[in-house]
Formats: structure tokens, C-alpha cells, sequence
């Protein structure tokens, strides 16, 4: 929602018209002066949104702003042009409604076009959030960092890395729809401060790693050529691409790390596959290398890589991993029932290369168990085990 100032105005005043923290306030208003606001200045109003609202019989903006938990200057100032002496049945106008509801609903088909549906409307609401292009896909589909907090320690999560993993996305976008509810309402999230929170940490979520791949498994072969023509026929021939792993190239995303990458190179797949294939060299891909960058860019204190499935959380590589990741991977697995395995036969993946390269906690989270890509019947028990170590990883 957006405000005109008006003579006197100031961010403190919006912070107790509103009840919105003072830090929302100033983050969603990036570039202004936050001590000397201009007046007809346009100002967003984090959490907030404009409804229609019809007036009736015996209405006022007293009558009304009480009714709706508001204080009347609160409709004074979203109606600028409206008399509210000269009120008439029937007239609309502007009500400021504070968001409580969930923008995203995540148990459903979550291809690149829903992700980035939902990416608009929460910053909408949420204009704190940072939106930011860390790289493009092989079809050039951008793909999106969202950033939100400004703390000096910096967390980041991921998801489909692995195109059949897709449901990992809208995990997360749960998760940050959830915060950002949790942020500009109670403050808090199963009884942790997150306005604290937001102050010393900043998450860094990539919902999306291999949109094209998503978008693969979920809508069938791109009409786009040579794309639509050499996944048909590395999938030989079969348009059911529900085993499929790899970006739109056939390249396995999570096994393109230089962490020991050529004992994967050696063992598995030689050349363009639905899974399993390192590629020609490491980060051939933009996708990987988009990550790469990222992670130099942002130097994190820890990563979390989301995957499925098997209910497990790998932690370790090559004992190169720091004594703190054992104590976070032990409260991950008491929130949410994982088992934690240290090492197992893997190379080249995200994590082990973040690991390899920063010795900081670096983890793969499998989400549910059984057959990939998983059934949305088992969204809402996944969230439930995702979203406490997601708010986990904020705090350890």
C-alpha cells in the first residue's frame, strides 16, 4: 500500500498510525530520506493493502476505522480526496487492510511462471523484500535471489536444484510468506522473536535453481528449439519426463561442484541424461554458476540446500566441516524428526563445495519420503517438518 505524505508526516508517524515496526518502514522506502520525508511524496506501507469499501447508512471514517481496528487518520490519509463530512451511501473509498492472509498457497503445480506470479505479489505487500537476478537459466529465465533482513549474518536456503524436486520451491515461498505475515503482525513464529531476528540475520533464499528443468517435468518439452528436440530425444522419445533431474541441457545441477567433481565425472553418466550427469567440466552451467557466483558474492555464514526425499539431513564433507554444524544439524533433526547422516557417498554437490571452499555449516535437507517427483498429497506434512528448521537456521 502507498501514502501521499502530507505537511508534517514522517515514518514515525506511519509507524503509529499503522503499527508497523520503524525498520519495515525504512527498508521499504529505500533511497528517501528517512528523517526529512517531502511532502507529496509516495510512501509504502509494508502489510497493508487498499480495499474497496462501499459506505453505508451512517457511516463515518470513525465508525468505519473502528470497525476495522484502524485509526480514523489512517482512512484520512488513504482518501485524500474524499470529504469525510460529505460522506453518501454508496460512495467507494479506500480502506487500509493489513495483510493476514497467505498470498502464496503452495500445494499445488509450482512451475516458473506461479513462482514468479507470487514473487511480484509479496513484494507488493512486502516492499522490504530484495529482489535480485543472480544469473540466468540456459533458456534465459531469470533466476531470483530474494533477500530479507539486513543482519551482518547472512543465511541462505535453496530449492529444485533438481527439476523433479520442484516441490521444494513453494516449501520455501511458504516459509517466506509465513515470515513476512509473522514480521508485520504478532512479530513472532512459534514463540521466536523475528523482528530480532530480521535485525541479525539475513536470509537469502534462490526458491528456483533450475527453472527450465521445472518447468520441463511439470508442462512437457518447450516448443523452443534445438530445447524441445534434444530433451525428447534424451529421453528417448517419451514425453513423461516425472525421472527427470537435470537442467534443460541434461546436466545433473547438484553434481557440477568442484568438490572432488571428477570421481562423479569418472562413475556416472558420460554424456547429456534425465539425472546423473557432471557435465563436461564443473559449473559448465549457468544455473551452477549463477549459485557459484552468488555464494562468493554474499560470503554466508551457512547454506541449506533442499532436495527430496528420504527425511534425512546431510551435514558433513570430507570432515572439513566445522564443530557448529553438528550443534545446528542436531536442533534441525529435533524440530523436525530428520535423521542426521554425516557422510555418504557423494560428490560435487552445493553443499560439499560450500563446505570444501568456507569449512562453515553447509546441509542437504531431504524432504518426505518415497518416489520423486512427490505427491502433493504430502505437502502439509512436508511443510510442517520444513518450516522449523528454515526458522531454525536463522537463529543457530
Amino acid at each position: 500500500m502507498q501514502v501521499t505524505v502530507r505537511q508534517g508526516d514522517s515514518l514515525w508517524f506511519y509507524n503509529q498510525l499503522f503499527q508497523v515496526p520503524i525498520q519495515l518502514l525504512i527498508d521499504s522506502n529505500r533511497g528517501i530520506n528517512q528523517d526529512q520525508l517531502m511532502v507529496g511524496q509516495r510512501i509504502h506501507i509494508p502489510g497493508f493493502v487498499l480495499s474497496d469499501y462501499k459506505i453505508k447508512r451512517g457511516d463515518t471514517f470513525w465508525s468505519i476505522a473502528r470497525r476495522n481496528n484502524l485509526q480514523p487518520d489512517a482512512l484520512t490519509l488513504a482518501n485524500p480526496t474524499v470529504n469525510p463530512q460529505t460522506l453518501q451511501v454508496g460512495q467507494s473509498i479506500n480502506l487500509p487492510t493489513r495483510v493476514t492472509w497467505r498470498v502464496v498457497n503452495g500445494k499445488e503445480k509450482y512451475d516458473y511462471n506461479k513462482l514468479r506470479e507470487d514473487i511480484r505479489e509479496l513484494i507488493a505487500i512486502y516492499p522490504f523484500i530484495i529482489q535480485e537476478s543472480v544469473g540466468n537459466s540456459v533458456m534465459g529465465k531469470r533466476i531470483d535471489e530474494l533477500r530479507i533482513g539486513n543482519g551482518s549474518k547472512r543465511v541462505h536456503v535453496n530449492g529444485s536444484f533438481h527439476a523433479n524436486e520442484w516441490i521444494t520451491t513453494p516449501i520455501i515461498m511458504k516459509f517466506l510468506n509465513d515470515y513476512l505475515l509473522g514480521l508485520t503482525n504478532s512479530g513472532s513464529m512459534a514463540n521466536i522473536d523475528l523482528n530480532q531476528l530480521y535485525q541479525s540475520t539475513m536470509l537469502s533464499s534462490v526458491p528456483m535453481v533450475n527453472p527450465d528443468g521445472v518447468n520441463l517435468v511439470l508442462n512437457g518439452p518447450p516448443q523452443a528449439e534445438p530445447y524441445r528436440s534434444n530433451v525428447l530425444e534424451i529421453n528417448n522419445g517419451s514425453t513423461d519426463f516425472s525421472n527427470w533431474k537435470a537442467n534443460i541441457r541434461g546436466v545433473d545441477l547438484n553434481n557440477q561442484f568442484p568438490a572432488r567433481w571428477e570421481i562423479e565425472k569418472e562413475r556416472k553418466e558420460q554424456e547429456p541424461a534425465p539425472r546423473d550427469y557432471p557435465g563436461p567440466y564443473p559449473l559448465s552451467e549457468p544455473e551452477a554458476q549463477a549459485m557459484a557466483d552468488l555464494t562468493y558474492q554474499r560470503d554466508f555464514y551457512s547454506v541449506n540446500a533442499f532436495h527430496t526425499q528420504g527425511r534425512v539431513i546431510y551435514w558433513g564433507f570430507e570432515n572439513q566441516e566445522p564443530p557448529l554444524a553438528e550443534a545446528i544439524v542436531r536442533e534441525y533433526a529435533n524440530v523436525s524428526g530428520y535423521q542426521p547422516i554425516k557422510s555418504v557417498d557423494s560428490y560435487a554437490g552445493y553443499k560439499d563445495w560450500f563446505i570444501q571452499e568456507w569449512e562453515r555449516p553447509g546441509y542437504t535437507i531431504e524432504l518426505g519420503s518415497g518416489n520423486n517427483p512427490l505427491p502433493l498429497s504430502q505437502f502439509n506434512e512436508i511443510y510442517r517438518a520444513a518450516r522449523p528448521i528454515l526458522l531454525a537456521s536463522l537463529y543457530m
